[in-house]
């Protein structure tokens, strides 16, 4: 075994051992393991089966690890997207109305899309092109859009008449335990308690059954069937003029998302050779772009690289046998459905609203001194959430950009992708 194992994943050359690996990967399992219990709430909102989500969230999960570990080497664990899946459900489906099906047509062709920037030079050409303010801010936006769901779902923010919202009404319990799961969740983070986010959604799960707001339904069963989702994606559907705009949003913040996190986690892991270039990583974003195509067989938003990969790399994990072994742990949480199936949504509104502050730590990197790059990534930061659409926030930073920098005399530094995308994007609200 250890054998085998040396040859598939060269651990003695990493600098590592199959001990180091396997706690590595438990490392990783246990700090986004908190997908298998929101991904399924998420995607149920859009008129999925939440049984048939909850299994196709693992094995979709599962795939791409052992994709990212027997393919790449290199210590990821994959699952479908935050924030790709509030998008997916809040806005592609229920505020434009497109079915789920078509839906996860549009994550198939931008699946394939990623995969052939993955395999040719387009995925340079395009990376190259957008400025890393207006790369910021994609992330930034959708985490803003995260929270923002995370709010209303744990009651903590409701619609109001007068304004648009207002604070929860506090006197409800469920608003309570809200609040209170996104404040432990945050102190236990603070203090580096491995799996904080799983551990504070558990907990507000067993005070609800506590005080009878939920029933406990066991622990653990057969998985639940698959075949209300599985293969039912509507391809023919998603090939329309109208989708354009939302299989360009699946596509670039997966792409940019994607590459923020490898490249991260690279550093960590030392995956970086004396030439400064970063070992496999066309192999790393072949299994990730290939993973995506894969989740919408089984009905899932985009699958991405996940930046928790990196307390996995903290513990010592720095091969595939890391993503190998998170891929394991997935499968093995199928058997976990009725527990999934307890939690009700405002358990898990903590963990969104944690993971978009975490996402909105990437405005540091912002460039604050150029007003003419700086104006339209703050425009795509707060637009994406108040339009609720990360599709319309991503287009309207785009225009902003090229506008200014064309009346201000710097034309000439916009290039030929922000055209691109700028022509795309302006096509779509004339014609669309």
């Amino acid at each position: 075994m250890t054998q085998t194992l040396e040859r598939l994943f060269k651990l003695k050359s990493h600098g590592t051992n199959p001990k180091k690996e396997l706690v590595a990967g438990l490392t990783t399992f246990v700090t986004m393991a908190y997908i298998i219990l929101v991904n399924p709430q998420i995607m149920s909102a859009a008129g999925m089966d939440p049984g048939a989500s909850f299994v196709g969230t693992c094995i979709a999960a599962a795939f791409a690890c052992f994709a990212m570990g027997l393919y790449a080497n290199w210590p990821v664990g994959l699952a479908p997207g935050m924030g790709l899946n509030a998008f997916f459900t809040f806005t592609v489906v229920i505020e434009m109305g497109y079915s789920w099906e078509v839906a996860l047509g549009a994550v198939f062709l931008a699946g394939i899309l990623f995969v052939i920037m993955s395999v040719t030079p387009l995925r340079r050409w395009m990376l190259d092109s957008i400025p890393m303010n207006l790369r910021v801010a994609m992330g930034s936006g959708v985490g803003l859009f995260v929270g923002f769901i995370g709010l209303k779902s744990g009651g903590l923010i409701i619609a109001n008449d007068s304004n648009f919202l207002s604070l929860g009404d506090f006197s409800k319990t469920e608003t309570v335990l809200a609040g209170l799961g996104f404040l432990l969740i945050s102190v236990l983070s603070i203090r580096k308690v491995p799996g904080a986010i799983i551990v504070g959604v558990m907990v507000v799960t067993i005070a609800a059954m506590l005080f009878g707001l939920v029933q406990f339904q066991g622990l653990v069963s057969m998985p639940p069937d698959l075949a209300p989702t599985f293969m039912k994606l509507d391809i023919m559907g998603a090939l329309d003029l109208t989708m354009v705009s939302i299989v360009i949003s699946f596509l670039f913040v997966n792409l940019f998302d994607t590459a923020g996190t490898l490249l991260g986690v690279a550093n960590r892991a030392n995956l970086i050779d004396e030439n400064g270039d970063v070992k496999n990583l066309d192999r790393a974003l072949k299994a990730d772009s290939t993973s995506s195509v894969v989740g919408a067989f089984f009905g899932c938003a985009p699958v991405t690289s996940y930046v928790e990969s990196s307390a996995g790399v903290e513990a010592g994990g720095r091969t595939g046998l890391t993503a190998v072994v998170v891929g394991l742990l997935f499968l093995l949480a199928i058997f976990f459905s009725p527990l999934a199936a307890i939690v009700p949504a405002y358990a898990t509104s903590g963990a969104l609203i944690y993971v978009a502050i975490l996402m909105l730590g990437g405005m540091e990197k912002l460039d604050w001194s150029d007003t003419t790059e700086l104006v339209p990534s703050l425009i795509m930061v707060v637009m994406i959430p108040l339009t609720f659409s990360i599709a319309n926030g991503i287009a309207l930073g785009f225009i902003s950009y090229v506008v200014i920098k064309a009346f201000v005399g710097e034309i000439k530094s916009v290039s030929s992708g922000a055209w691109f995308l700028f022509a795309i994007f302006v096509a779509k609200f004339i014609f669309l």
